[in-house]
Formats: C-alpha cells, structure tokens, sequence
C-alpha cells in the first residue's frame, strides 16, 4: 500500500510527523491547511480508520500503525484543548473583572497547520 506522512504543526508551534498506511489522507487533509483542533482530531480519526481499514481489506488485518498514530494524534490534541479551556476559563475571568458581568469573551479555538503531505520517500505529494 503506499504510505504517506503528513506534517502537522501543533498550535504552540511544535510540528509532528504522522503516519498514514494509505493515501486517503489526501482527501481530508490539503498541504497548507489549517484547522480546527476538534476538526483536526476527527479528520484524522475518519481518515486513519478507513486507511485502517483498507489494510484490512488487502492484509487481513487491520494496520496497527494507523491506530498508534492516531493515539498519539488525540493525546497531542487532548493537551491543546485542556491548554485552551484553561487560558480560557482564564481570559474570561480577567474580561468579567475588567469589563463587569457581562463583558466576558472566550479564548480563539486552537489551529494546528498540516504543513505538508509527502511519500514515504520524502517526496510531495
């Protein structure tokens, strides 16, 4: 099957490289894009399950590879989005105490970047 590896940057600016068994990644992620935490995690839980899947289908099995990156995918995220209701729970008391009761304002929801898309070779896709 031909693996593709997508390079993903996290919303501090640490950046991963994830694993996929299959090209279907292709169909949820763009190089460039930029997404939503929570639309991130689910892509890649839709896009890694049917790669997953697809494995399954050729080699009887399903491919574990496929299931360890997307746990590392979703404990990454799993920090960011704690990391962000703290900041802000945060920035919401510090708008109520600055702008009264009903001045308080939520923190922008995290992005993570998927920098690129690349053959297992190292080449673009």
């Amino acid at each position: 099957m031909p693996e593709i590896y997508f390079h993903v940057r996290w919303p501090d600016g640490a950046t991963q490289r994830c694993y996929s068994p299959s090209t279907v990644v292709e169909d949820y992620f763009t190089a460039g894009g930029e997404y939503e935490l929570a639309d991130f995690v689910e892509r890649s839980r839709t896009a890694l399950g049917i790669a997953g899947e697809r494995v399954r289908e050729k080699f009887g099995f399903h491919c574990t590879g496929a299931s360890e990156q997307l746990a590392v995918i979703e404990r990454t995220a799993a920090g960011y989005a704690s990391a962000a209701r703290t900041a802000g729970a945060a920035g919401a008391v510090r708008a109520t105490r600055a702008a009264g009761p009903t001045g308080a304002t939520g923190a922008a929801g995290a992005r993570v970047t998927v920098e690129s898309l690349v053959n297992a070779d190292g080449s673009p896709r």
